[in-house]
């Protein structure tokens, strides 16, 4: 069976290859890795080191340094930068916990911030991204995945060279043949927006497909905005929580100042 969780931190930069240890494969002090990611109490306290090593800048940098999610996202206006330049993991539990309670509070998303390391440390489990499986029964990590590269083929297509880097990082990564068909299937295999929505139980999964696709796209490009458009309205996500999770993917992926 897939180690989802190990997958989606292979995606997201976190965790070491085989022979490698955790300050090899993030480029981080291994005090700083953020290996637990899914776990209840590991990504409170993942949020907490990154979050005080970086601030809004250290965020950015667990968003997508160093896995295959920088292959996705490399081409991106706007989505190089102090985002892929930094180790750690996407703390999407963080920033959509985050978003969630600004919507709810009727604050301005133009007015907000993005998560502290107090409000890291107290993300409620219901957005962890292992407190539920999909729709499907599987892990919701599983989603994630996809809707990540969903989103990053809106433009039309992942090129034949962005295919071939992600491929060889994937034959790299450590992962077991099983893990491995599932990345190289979801590659090949076309992926609609149905079927990114269809995996959300709850809303804080749905805001959770929504932001990780968020961050996978640019925002600027005409093709890949209506897909977001889509995403959202499949996903029954209100306008102004969409404008608060559009808010937190922004500042995630802001440069260090």
């Amino acid at each position: 069976m897939i180690d989802a969780q190990q997958l989606l931190n292979r995606f997201f930069g976190t965790g070491a290859a085989p022979g490698q240890d955790q300050n090899q494969a993030t480029g981080q002090p291994a005090s700083s890795g953020l290996s637990g990611l899914t776990a209840p109490g590991g990504l409170a306290t993942a949020a907490r080191q990154v979050l005080g090593q970086g601030g809004v800048g250290g965020l950015a940098g667990a968003a997508a340094a160093g896995g295959l999610l920088s292959l996705l996202v490399g081409k991106k206006k706007g989505r190089g930068g102090s985002m892929l330049s930094h180790g750690g993991a996407a703390l999407l539990g963080a920033l959509a916990d985050r978003a969630f309670q600004n919507w709810q509070a009727g604050r301005q998303p133009a007015a907000v911030s993005a998560p502290t390391p107090r409000d890291a440390a107290s993300v409620d489990a219901r957005f962890l991204p292992g407190a539920a499986p999909g729709a499907d029964g599987l892990p919701f990590e599983l989603a994630l995945i996809k809707a990540m590269i969903c989103a990053a083929r809106a433009d039309g297509h992942i090129d034949a060279e962005e295919r071939r880097r992600i491929f060889a990082q994937v034959e790299q990564a450590g992962l077991d043949a099983e893990a491995k068909g599932f990345v190289f299937d979801a590659l090949d295999t076309p992926i609609g927006v149905g079927e990114v929505t269809a995996a959300a139980t709850t809303p804080e999964q749905a805001s959770e497909l929504y932001l990780v696709s968020r961050l996978a796209v640019d925002p600027d490009d005409v093709a890949e905005r209506a897909y977001l458009q889509a995403l959202a309205h499949r996903l029954k996500l209100p306008d102004d929580l969409v404008a608060h999770l559009d808010r937190q993917a922004d500042l995630a992926s802001a440069p260090q100042a």
